[in-house]
């Protein structure tokens, strides 16, 4: 497989050298690429961590040279197992691949919307960002430099998105197909995770999402999937010398979610952010116009934050003035304690409903609702395929990154706290009356 020939080099505080072709640089310089410049990795958690002002731009170039390096070791040929061997493709197709996989993962976030996925619920029901993405790829514009290179559109949509993802019909994917979108959006291994745990590590000022991503690189392997649902079908996992730098991987993910992206101001901001852009936005969601899209970056959502946080009389002048002007931001009233989740089934929803009613308007609920599935891989022990989770002493145990906040508006903070220390008690007691009502 020759070589391919860098003619550009990008420094990049993760990766030192990201060196790119001059295909992948006309990509780097198209509109959709360069509007990410724009689009804060991070959303509003600069204002808790004041570092953390990447952007998308900087992560999907990261997501790139990754990519590369995990392709390049796992088609070699010492690391070809015979009983996956029928799912490569001719060596003479490798480089072809190779470059897809490149620039799927370049482009996978062409279609986040404005903070990224700070407001991603207001795009229209049943849409998400990766089918963003993959309008984008495909779109003339984008279409016009795939013809030129050449290459595939809808190989670099598949790899940009994967199976999950994928607008159409999940038998679009081939094996193949699927182990290279596992490259990049991977629930294990995906270089998209690699790069956002060190990058937002970095960029924070945080030492949890650091972990040995060289060694984790280097023992990554093509491996027949040990799923009795899937018998032999291709898949990313390791040898069993790189479990640990794999185990350190899950662990920063789960350090990271707890301390930085579910902290508590965050998600307040977060909270504040889309109450102004359901104000703002015409039918308060995103556009899916690819064109009204891509005119659409965080500049211009700051801009009118900041005039409508000095007009009272504009739409969505309250989060606006909380987040731009007075940072007022909502204040947390309530979190469950192990006691709380032993009295009731469910007691972000009943505390929410019950201050709810006692201070109408004022206050707000987020929760997460993790899985305690543990991350399970294939794992290449001697010769012999195991389980991540039966081989580990470590993922198994790993707990599920969870939280739950009920907030508050800080003028009621202190009103609300008496208010929940003498009702909490008859208010988990009480049946939950649960509601789908808009916040």
């Amino acid at each position: 497989m020759p070589a391919p020939k860098y003619e550009h080099e990008i420094r990049d505080p993760i990766h030192t050298f990201i060196r790119v072709s001059s295909d992948e640089r006309r990509v780097i310089d198209s509109r959709p690429f360069q509007r990410l410049r724009d689009i804060h990795q991070l959303a509003l958690t600069y204002m808790v961590y004041p570092g953390a002002t990447h952007r998308r731009f900087e992560h999907c170039l990261g997501v790139m040279d990754l990519a590369g390096r995990v392709f390049d070791v796992i088609v070699r040929h010492p690391h070809r197992r015979d009983d996956v061997r029928q799912y490569f493709p001719a060596d003479e197709k490798l480089p072809y691949w190779r470059t897809v996989v490149r620039m799927g993962a370049l482009c996978h976030d062409l279609g986040h919307m404005p903070f990224s996925h700070g407001a991603e619920e207001l795009l229209p029901e049943g849409y998400h960002h990766e089918q963003l993405s993959v309008d984008v790829i495909l779109s003339p514009e984008m279409e016009k430099i795939w013809s030129e290179i050449p290459l595939i559109a809808k190989d670099v949509a598949k790899v940009a998105v994967g199976v999950k993802k994928w607008p159409g019909k999940k038998s679009d994917f081939s094996p193949w197909d699927e182990l290279m979108t596992e490259i990049v959006t991977g629930d294990a291994f995906g270089v998209d995770r690699i790069d956002y745990l060190l990058r937002d590590s970095l960029h924070a000022g945080v030492a949890y999402g650091r972990f040995d991503h060289y060694r984790l690189i280097d023992t990554l392997r093509v491996l027949p999937s040990a799923d009795p649902d899937k018998p032999g079908k291709p898949v990313i996992g390791i040898e069993r010398g790189g479990l640990h730098a794999a185990e350190g991987l899950q662990l920063a993910r789960y350090f990271m979610f707890e301390q930085l992206y579910f902290h508590k101001v965050r998600r307040a901001l977060d909270i504040h952010l889309k109450a102004f852009l359901r104000a703002f936005l015409p039918d308060g969601t995103y556009p899916i116009d690819v064109n009204a899209h891509l005119k659409l970056t965080d500049d211009e959502i700051l801009t009118a934050m900041r005039v409508a946080a000095e007009d009272s009389d504009a739409p969505g002048h309250d989060p606006a003035r909380r987040i731009m002007k007075e940072r007022s931001f909502y204040r947390v009233l309530y979190v469950p304690s192990a006691d709380d989740l032993s009295k009731s089934t469910d007691p972000i929803g009943a505390v929410y409903q019950a201050a709810r009613e006692q201070f109408p308007g004022s206050v707000a609920r987020d929760v997460h609702n993790a899985t305690s599935k543990p991350m399970d891989f294939a794992v290449d022990k001697d010769g012999t395929i195991v389980s991540s989770v039966a081989e580990s002493q470590i993922l198994g145990q790993i707990p599920t990154a969870r939280f739950g906040y009920v907030f508050i508006i800080p003028e009621k903070l202190d009103e609300g706290r008496r208010w929940l220390q003498q009702n909490i008690r008859g208010i988990l007691e009480t049946p939950s009356r649960r509601t789908n009502e808009p916040e």
